[in-house]
């Protein structure tokens, strides 16, 4: 009998699933907000609803520009996932939940490992009330993230971004 999937995985898989709804060029990002075992919300990176996404369009600017990662989000036409997955949630559903993001490669579907919340999202997340953050970096591996570090690292004075 195959073993079964542990819960970490099983909602970091949704949030792999959600990812696939993605409309960036660059990387696809798919995000849950789960509290008691229910799913609050999902969220994956796109344009604004009735905006034309970079896939839609056929170009990315910050990629034309060749911006590097974690610089120049103003540019961006997407909502990230965070972003989208907090707007879909009732704030008392996100205060003490745990949201798990997955990310992966456009172009063939594999897992970027490493990724982590902008500047931009973390604030946001500390702000909606999420205690926790579960990265995926492989099929079974994940970081977990204490939103509580974020408060008291505050990277935002230090200069160094993530994403």
């Amino acid at each position: 009998m195959p073993e079964r999937v542990s819960k970490t995985n099983y909602y970091l898989d949704i949030a792999e699933t959600v990812s696939e709804r993605s409309t960036c060029l660059r990387k696809h990002y798919g995000a849950i907000i789960v509290k008691n075992d229910v799913i609050v919300a999902t969220g994956y990176n796109g344009a604004p609803r009735g905006r034309k996404n970079c896939v839609d369009l056929g170009t990315c600017i910050r990629e034309k520009l060749a911006i590097p990662r974690g610089e120049r989000y103003e540019l961006c036409r997407a909502i990230h996932a965070e972003a989208n997955a907090i707007i879909a949630a009732p704030r008392d559903q996100m205060l003490g939940a745990t949201l798990y993001m997955a990310c992966t490669d456009p172009v063939d579907g594999s897992i970027v490992a490493g990724t982590c919340s902008c500047a931009m999202c973390k604030r946001t997340v500390i702000n909606a009330g999420i205690e926790t953050v579960v990265i995926r970096d492989t099929k079974t591996e994940y970081r977990t993230i204490s939103v509580s570090d974020w408060i008291e690292n505050d990277d935002s004075l230090e200069g160094t971004f993530g994403y």
